[in-house]
């Protein structure tokens, strides 16, 4: 044969076409096809004399107040504020709830000393313990973070409590094989087998702290979306009090897109079984 193996020429596969900039964040955009239609209809509603402005203001006009407040600077600061208090009261509450939930998960002695008053404490309506935090703490900061930090550290606690529990007690006895003691099965096998309830927890007590900051800042508060949603309410400014509302949406939906990206990354190991 005349022609060696060397002189074939082996075509190379295809390469895959570029992903457009639309197509890579195809997934993301598809998550704001609905509420774009029902702000369309909201709007087509207000201009057909539907939902009148004192009782629903249109989309329109209350992109023209937000503009108006954050060209004032109003906005940016009560944001500021609001922002301030949350993370405040969130590192709080996560804290203090994931210690108690390592203490209860981790030692029967700690789970007989610990869970019951904090299954006591999670049944009462903490947003009802708002005048005895002002009793206790005054009507400054204080209470207001409280009251944050306490509705947060129940999502966490219950969430990380159950995944510690539910660790596969197969892998701590692997872990046992491998000569790991106890704090190397707390670190290399309870902890992370217990991260993805963990994680759960945590975007669980960010919609709590949203929640909670809604009633903590309309406790003579000056500055804060709440603040400016209590004193729109007053003046029957239902587009101020719309902007308010859109913000802590917006600011809850920002947070959890925040952790929903931490834990694909921290969860990259476990199997997907529904992908976009």
């Amino acid at each position: 044969m005349s022609t060696s193996l060397a002189t074939i020429s082996i075509a190379s596969p295809p390469r895959a076409a570029a992903k457009t900039p639309i197509r890579k964040n195809w997934p993301a955009l598809r998550r704001l096809v609905s509420p774009l239609v029902l702000v369309l209809l909201w709007q087509a509603a207000s201009m057909a004399g539907l939902l009148p402005a004192r009782t629903l203001a249109s989309p329109g006009q209350i992109l023209v107040t937000a503009w108006g407040l954050l060209a004032s600077g109003e906005l940016g600061w009560h944001i500021a504020v609001s922002l301030a208090r949350v993370l405040a009261g969130l590192s709080i509450g996560l804290t203090v709830g994931g210690v108690l939930a390592l203490i209860a998960g981790l030692s029967r002695m700690g789970e007989n000393i610990v869970d019951a008053p904090v299954q006591m404490l999670r049944t009462l309506p903490f947003l009802a313990l708002v005048p005895l935090f002002i009793l206790w703490f005054g009507i400054g900061e204080t209470p207001k973070i409280a009251l944050v930090a306490l509705g947060t550290s129940f999502p966490i606690y219950l969430n990380l409590f159950a995944g510690i529990r539910g660790v596969e007690p197969r892998l701590a006895e692997m872990g046992k094989v491998f000569g790991l003691d106890r704090a190397g099965l707390i670190r290399h096998v309870v902890l992370p087998g217990a991260l993805p309830s963990a994680l759960v927890g945590l975007r669980y007590s960010l919609g709590v702290a949203w929640l909670s900051l809604v009633v903590a800042e309309q406790v003579n508060a000056q500055s804060g979306i709440g603040y400016m949603i209590n004193d729109a309410r007053d003046f029957l400014r239902t587009d101020v009090i719309l902007v308010g509302l859109v913000l802590y949406a917006i600011l809850g939906l920002l947070a959890d897109a925040l952790v929903r990206r931490l834990e694909r990354r921290a969860l990259a190991w476990r199997p997907v079984l529904v992908r976009s």
